[in-house]
Order: C-alpha cells, then structure tokens, then sequence
C-alpha cells in the first residue's frame, strides 16, 4: 500500500528541515508551496543532501536530471511517493 502524501510531505519537511539547519519552521508549519530555490535558497549541493537522505529512507532512486524540477516541497513529496514501489 502506498504511502500518505501528507504523512510522505510531513517526513520530507523533518529531513530538510533537519540536514539543512533551517530554523523558525516545522514539519507542520513548512509551506508545502514555497519555493526551494527562489524563497528558501537551497542550492544544488542542499538538493543533493536532501535527495541522497531520501533515498535511504524510502529505498528509492533520484535522478540528478529530476533535481530541477524538485523545487517546492509538494513536488518532492509526489516525486517521492510515484517512485514508492506498490505493495
């Protein structure tokens, strides 16, 4: 059975939130719309933490082709769970 998105979106924000030191947000308060690059300033180098971190914990692939489009939480939260294999 397939992952929450909510509950897949709520874990991403805990680990960006975590490996990127970001502070006056939570996992509840992270706007899932905001963009990453533009509003948060992540950069490439952030995104590939972040990208490596998931993939351990969900036991998927990212593609370094994919990163440019990961730009909001929302769409690494659906990036994440269309990747989840279905059980």
């Amino acid at each position: 059975m397939k992952k929450d998105l909510k509950d897949i979106t709520v874990h991403i924000a805990k680990i960006m939130i975590d490996e990127l030191k970001l502070e006056d947000v939570t996992p509840e308060t992270f706007d899932p719309e905001i963009d990453l690059v533009d509003e948060v300033g992540i950069d490439s180098m952030d995104l590939a933490t972040v990208a490596l971190v998931l993939q351990d914990e969900y036991g998927i692939r990212i593609d370094e082709d994919d990163y440019i489009s990961l730009t909001t939480l929302n769409r690494i939260a659906q990036y994440v769970q269309d990747k989840l294999p279905v059980s």
